[in-house]
């Protein structure tokens, strides 16, 4: 730390108990009381710097030569005066940044002017204040920290602005070429010890770290309206945004505990200290709650500023604190900007109201939830073109909105053990993700399985309801299989699972049956351009071969869906018997059989191609040996 030392007398101040001796030699004749201490000094050399003391002691000057004087108000109290006693006499002292805002301020209070003496304390002050303080951070931000205790003096003398501005001007330039040493050759020279060579002498500073966030730690050691000040001011010089949100998620961090669910002991952005600096005490629950509505003002609301789990922990303790709505609406809109980028465990967020009807906040999910859409909206990620075959083609959002669907239906199959959830509120949810942000509706199909599960006396009405919200056509086979023997879903349900399984089995071997056409027609294509009548045999048997094990495979699967639908059918036709309903019987008259007879008629098409295949290479074998004899 920079200092200016004045004065070059030796020091003749003793203290006894409350009160300062200056032994001179010559009897005291003015006690001036600041405080609880009392100063027994001399009048000339106290009204031969001051005009506020001038007149003081020729107004308690009376008959009797001994005066006494009250002085209040001065700023920084019994510590300061007695540095500017010691100046008064001429007293060796020292001028640092941690004193020079108190005696500029008591300097002014004191009317310490230069018509009371060539270079009086303010011209002193002043002077080290401009040259030397305001030209290093460090000093900057110490003065400036000062500023605290006496911020109506200091604000009328400008200094606090002064200092901030200084803050600001160097946190948007290089470190380097305020008060530290200077890089060389890409890195700085360093002694054995570690500390940066300057010219060849240590320095005992250590090197600094010149990225972007070098400040960061320094500029949390303020405290929270000096902080805002500083942060405003930086704004004002263009300060990139990003920049600025770093600052509050590291003083946030520092003075909000609790943020992380899990924080390591190792953690570099975490701090051990939980208060200010000046206060040496933790934060009051309302001191945090003030200082959480005081970064929601400060930080945009803008997408990718800070990480996403931050905002969560900001969002948590906002509930925990008792934060205005407004203070929770704005956390939850800029987790909805990006909640593509959340995890699971973000969203799982207890609920803290007081009526605890359910265990976790299910309606704040709901609210970012609908801020995202609102967002993928206005980006036009809500409409996607579909081609003919109405198959989505992609745009920009559809990815992000697709990673939410999924993380949705995570959160879903979470939340669904809660016997408190109620189905409207878990059907909103659900169905408030667009049908097109699900590829595959696998994982909401999970969500019903448990919520179905863990709420077995909803009523068939309500099962039903419940699983209209997925859609049988986008279920894959894994999930066909495992709802065609669901005993908890509807029966509607599971004939509606066995219908298009078997209808996009059908698909998937008629495609393999054109593919096997098509592989024949290119196979000849080229064996005629190549003339290599060798080659082209070898090549027609091993692809031959790769399709009749494809369509093996194919026939064995038909085969296998064939029994469980027939296993099925009599499970439902005794389940039919003992409830004294023919719901089976109408529904085997409209699917049963008609199913039956297009797997049977899959089975013919593909042993048909099978033979038609082989015809296929017989014909071409008895061609390739006609043009060898020839």
């Amino acid at each position: 730390m920079a200092c200016m030392k004045l004065g070059s007398k030796t020091d003749a101040f003793q203290r006894q108990g409350q009160a300062w001796f200056c032994t001179t030699g010559l009897p005291s004749d003015v006690v001036v009381e600041v405080g609880e201490m009392s100063f027994h000094l001399h009048k000339f050399p106290l009204l031969s710097r001051s005009g506020v003391m001038e007149r003081l002691i020729a107004e308690a000057s009376d008959e009797e030569e001994k005066c006494s004087i009250c002085l209040p108000d001065i700023p920084g109290g019994a510590k300061t005066f007695e540095l500017v006693a010691k100046f008064c006499y001429g007293v060796k002292l020292e001028l640092t940044a941690s004193n020079v805002v108190y005696l500029r301020c008591a300097a002014e209070h004191l009317e310490m002017t230069e018509e009371y003496g060539e270079s009086n304390l303010i011209v002193q002050t002043e002077t080290f204040l401009n040259q030397v303080v305001l030209r290093n951070w460090k000093d900057s931000l110490r003065a400036l920290q000062t500023c605290d205790d006496i911020i109506s003096y200091a604000d009328e003398l400008n200094i606090t602005k002064r200092c901030i501005e200084s803050l600001a001007m160097k946190a948007s330039t290089d470190p380097n070429l305020f008060g530290w040493p200077m890089m060389e050759h890409g890195g700085p020279m360093q002694s054995p010890g570690g500390s940066v060579l300057w010219n060849g002498i240590s320095t005992g500073a250590k090197p600094k770290n010149t990225s972007s966030d070098w400040w960061y730690e320094d500029a949390s050691n303020l405290s929270l309206p000096l902080y805002k000040r500083l942060i405003s001011v930086m704004e004002s010089r263009g300060i990139r945004q990003e920049i600025i949100a770093g600052s509050l998620t590291f003083y946030a961090k520092r003075y909000l505990p609790g943020l992380y669910r899990r924080q390591g002991a190792n953690d570099s952005n975490s701090s051990t200290c939980l208060a200010p600096v000046a206060s040496g005490a933790p934060l009051s629950e309302e001191d945090q709650k003030i200082l959480l509505e005081e970064i929601d003002r400060l930080l945009p609301i803008q997408k990718g500023l800070v990480p996403t789990k931050f905002l969560f922990g900001l969002l948590r303790t906002a509930m925990i604190l008792r934060a205005s709505p407004s203070c929770i609406s704005n956390f939850e809109k800029r987790i909805g900007l990006q909640l593509d980028k959340a995890t699971l465990e973000d969203l799982l967020m207890p609920n803290f109201s007081y009526s605890m009807e359910t265990l976790y906040n299910v309606d704040c999910v709901q609210r970012i939830l609908e801020h995202f859409l609102a967002m993928d909206q206005i980006t036009g990620g809500a409409s996607p073109c579909s081609a003919d075959d109405g198959q989505i083609i992609g745009s920009p959002s559809l990815t992000p909105i697709t990673m939410v669907a999924k993380l949705i239906d995570g959160y879903l199959a979470e939340v669904a053990p809660d016997v408190n959830l109620k189905l409207p509120k878990f059907q909103a949810l659900a169905a408030s993700v667009p049908d097109y942000a699900r590829p595959l509706d696998d994982g909401l199909y999970r969500a019903i399985d448990i919520y179905l599960k863990s709420h077995p006396w909803l009523s068939e009405s309500d099962r039903e309801q419940l699983c209209r919200l997925m859609d049988c056509q986008k279920l894959s086979l894994e999930a066909c299989t495992h709802a065609a023997q669901n005993e908890r879903l509807p029966l509607r349900i599971v004939v509606q699972v066995l219908f298009f399984e078997q209808l996009q089995l059908r698909t998937s071997i008629a495609g393999c049956f054109l593919v096997s056409d098509n592989l024949d027609g290119s196979r000849q294509l080229r064996s005629g351009f190549t003339g290599s009548t060798e080659g082209g045999w070898a090549s027609a048997v091993r692809e031959n071969q790769v399709l009749k094990v494809g369509m093996d495979n194919m026939r064995m699967r038909v085969s296998e869906l064939e029994k469980e639908c027939s296993n099925m059918r009599q499970e439902i036709e005794k389940l039919g018997r003992v409830k004294g309903s023919s719901t089976w019987g109408n529904v085997s008259k409209k699917f049963g059989f008609k199913l039956k007879s297009q797997m049977c008629s899959a089975q013919e098409d593909s042993v048909s191609n099978q033979k038609n295949g082989s015809g296929k290479i017989e014909k071409l074998k008895g061609k390739a040996q006609e043009k060898h004899k020839s």
